[in-house]
């Protein structure tokens, strides 16, 4: 696929030589020298660099005019909480609030019910591919719901090992996305073991949007791995108190045994 990146062909080196060029052309900017933020945006995301954030000693300026752009801050949201609830087909949102939709409509409608509750901004420092490291502040509404609730979800469908695995192998697909090497066998030998993983992760979450907050409202799913019977304080005749004195010592012999070769070496 080829490339156009003007900036890497042409002789403009910096964000002032960018405006001058397209004053001097007659392009319309939506920016000024003053709100000159370097910003990426798509349907997923919204991405601000430059000028006082490059100093990572400064506090964004969310509430500036013309700062964020697909939503508010928190401070400026609503004080009443929206609820919404997300249904998932193994792993896959497929409607909201009851309406299904295409992955574009989904994402759309929980920009629209993130952008206006605060919810999604996110500010970090990159530890970016070529050694550097840049502060970034994101705007996510829609993608930070869904990742809410989808880890809600999976807290439910998924067993401990898988869970507890999954969350390493997250950390390296995004690192092979972030990366570009999307067209790999490693990210397609990992894309099936998360497909794996999401065949019982079907079900419906909601979510209570306050102020920047994503909050569990409850969760459902026929593949539900919590049994209220097995997890319950009261009496029962699942689970027998007792039995936890033989993993407990099986667990805790690699430290007895640790402890008597350091008592005797004199070791602290």
């Amino acid at each position: 696929m080829p490339i156009i990146a003007p900036w890497r062909e042409w002789d403009i080196k910096s964000r002032e030589e960018e405006i001058d060029y397209a004053e001097a052309h007659n392009i319309p900017l939506k920016i000024s020298r003053e709100t000159n933020y370097s910003k990426d945006k798509n349907i997923w995301h919204l991405s601000h660099e430059g000028l006082d954030l490059e100093d990572p000693a400064n506090e964004p300026l969310y509430n500036k005019e013309g700062f964020l752009e697909m939503g508010v801050s928190p401070e400026k949201a609503p004080d009443k909480p929206t609820y919404v609830k997300i249904h998932f087909e193994k792993g896959v949102p497929t409607s909201v609030d009851g309406v299904e939709m295409d992955s574009v409509g989904i994402v759309t409608k929980l920009n629209q019910l993130g952008g206006e509750n605060g919810i999604g901004l996110l500010d970090i420092v990159e530890n970016r591919l070529v050694g550097m490291k840049c502060r970034g502040v994101y705007e996510t509404p829609g993608g930070a719901i869904l990742y809410k609730a989808h880890e809600v979800l999976e807290s439910i469908c998924l067993d401990r090992e898988t869970a507890h695995y999954k969350s390493l192998v997250a950390q390296k697909l995004a690192e092979l996305v972030y990366t570009a090497q999307w067209f790999t066998p490693l990210t397609k030998a990992i894309l099936s073991f998360v497909k794996t993983t999401q065949e019982t992760v079907t079900g419906d979450v909601t979510l209570k949007l306050y102020k920047g907050n994503m909050i569990n409202a409850g969760v459902t799913s026929p593949y539900s791995l919590y049994d209220p019977e097995i997890a319950t304080f009261d009496e029962d005749d699942v689970y027998n108190q007792a039995d936890s004195a033989g993993f407990i010592n099986l667990y805790g012999l690699p430290t007895k045994v640790y402890a008597k070769m350091k008592a005797k070496n004199n070791l602290k």
